[in-house]
């Protein structure tokens, strides 16, 4: 990579995962978007075929009219290809099958737990998290063997596991975790906005400061032009309580991803401060009772149980918009997606500062959660560098709930890397939603571990 008038040229990506049919494509469309990075990403994936026709279609964005910078894309067929003198590495994989990802989230419907998306917390995301983190732990080894100096993005959930493992076989990599479930918050931020001070405010302009884990993130403030929007955000809540008006830039009320904010409002209600994602993905770490005791209470709550059959459905959808756009009856067309990702890049290189939530491992940024665990709040970007910053200690009214939480995860990867089977289910019996009784828990745990165990094979099973 070199710097030439302010631009950076020859940059390499590596992207582990490459053979996306969702994250790739908008990672391509948000670097040909972008005006002062060229350079070209390297396609790695199990499924080599796949990574192929992306390397196909990405290299068609450059002749995108629109397109602002070029990349080439090169699929390759081992990690040393893809990884070796590269300066960013991109993870986004799904470990195993959407075959194992329906035992996670409906085997415990047998026995009365429900899970809305069932691949970060629960017990789905902590079976998913004994398939994952072993792949993450060879992926660490080959980025401290190919290029220990990248900085590495990671997508992949349960997120928090997932940087907890890079760090733990490499310490010295420089690895964080994106998430846009603060985002969607500080745009409806922006209509609190709207609706009670009358103006048209960007999410940019909305500052706030994250604190927690991932998906379970929390505000303690929230401000526009320094105007403090909690006094605001607790009158929309009284509004709004029986959920958010369709709008026209709300896709949360579509389909199996229904949220209408009902979770998120009822927990300001109940302990001040402003839960920071989603509802499907927040109803999870409470406790089983609250959101997620029954379909009927999902529905009251007005959000959605995601079915693993929606998403084979879609993947075959994203399967045909593949072929489509390999042959041209489909054309290549750069939309950006909002994510930070390429803005994360172009700051580490030197071309901005920039200030965003990410995840990464707690030095003290957040004082009364375990040093060394992975925490989600703010953090600034600039040439080389990214500095958590200081986000305050977990307020006392929701620091039960968000304790419980990070020392779960912090068990959970323990017991994961040590490969103790029974640490694992002692952690899973004690999870939030496992609402059954220990037997069951354990007939639970056991059927889910058989169907998984093709993906299990480091472990004594």
């Amino acid at each position: 990579m070199k710097i030439v008038n302010k631009k950076a040229e020859n940059v390499k990506i590596a992207y582990v995962g490459g053979g996306s049919r969702g994250w790739a494509w908008g990672l391509m469309s948000d670097l040909a978007s972008n005006e002062d990075m060229s350079g070209d990403v390297y396609l790695y994936d199990i499924d080599f075929e796949a990574a192929q026709a992306n390397e196909v279609i990405g290299n068609k964005y450059n002749l995108c009219e629109n397109a602002k910078s070029t990349w080439n894309y090169h699929a390759v067929k081992a990690p040393k290809e893809a990884l070796e003198g590269a300066d960013f590495v991109v993870i986004s994989i799904l470990p195993g099958t959407f075959d194992e990802m329906e035992s996670d989230v409906h085997t415990p419907e047998k026995y009365g737990i429900y899970q809305s998306v069932g691949d970060t917390t629960g017990p789905g995301g902590i079976v998913r998290a004994m398939r994952t983190i072993p792949m993450f732990e060879e992926i660490a080894s080959y980025i401290k063997e190919y290029c220990p100096t990248a900085w590495v993005i990671n997508y992949t959930n349960p997120m928090t596991l997932c940087v907890k493992a890079l760090y733990r076989v490499f310490p010295e990599i420089k690895a964080f975790g994106c998430c846009h479930e603060v985002f969607g918050t500080q745009k409806l931020l922006t209509w609190v906005v709207e609706e009670f001070l009358g103006k048209k405010a960007t999410r940019e302009e909305i500052k706030v400061n994250p604190v927690a884990v991932n998906h379970f993130t929390w505000l303690t403030s929230a401000t526009y032009q320094g105007i403090d929007l909690f006094p605001y955000y607790d009158k929309y809540c009284d509004k709004y309580a029986d959920g958010l008006p369709a709008k026209p830039d709300n896709n949360w009320m579509n389909n199996f991803f229904a949220c209408a904010g009902k979770v998120t409002f009822d927990l300001f209600k109940r302990f001040g401060y402003i839960s920071a994602a989603g509802d499907r993905h927040l109803a999870e770490f409470c406790p089983g009772k609250w959101y997620l005791e029954s379909p009927e209470r999902v529905k009251e709550m007005k959000f959605g149980l995601t079915p693993v059959s929606w998403r084979k459905d879609d993947l075959k959808s994203r399967l045909e918009r593949s072929r489509k756009l390999l042959s041209g009856e489909e054309k290549v067309k750069i939309n950006t997606t909002g994510e930070e990702g390429v803005n994360q890049m172009r700051a580490l290189i030197g071309l901005c500062d920039l200030i965003t939530n990410v995840n990464v491992p707690n030095v003290g940024q957040i004082p009364n959660l375990p040093l060394g665990a992975v925490v989600e709040t703010n953090a600034i970007f600039r040439s080389n560098e990214l500095k958590p910053i200081f986000a305050g200690n977990i307020p006392n009214e929701i620091y039960p709930l968000v304790a419980k939480i990070c020392t779960e995860q912090e068990a959970v990867s323990d017991a994961i890397a040590e490969r103790d089977i029974e640490k694992i289910f002692n952690v899973f019996a004690s999870d939030p939603l496992v609402t059954c009784s220990i037997g069951d828990a354990r007939k639970l745990f056991d059927e889910m571990v058989e169907n998984t165990k093709a993906y299990l094979t480091d472990y004594n099973i």
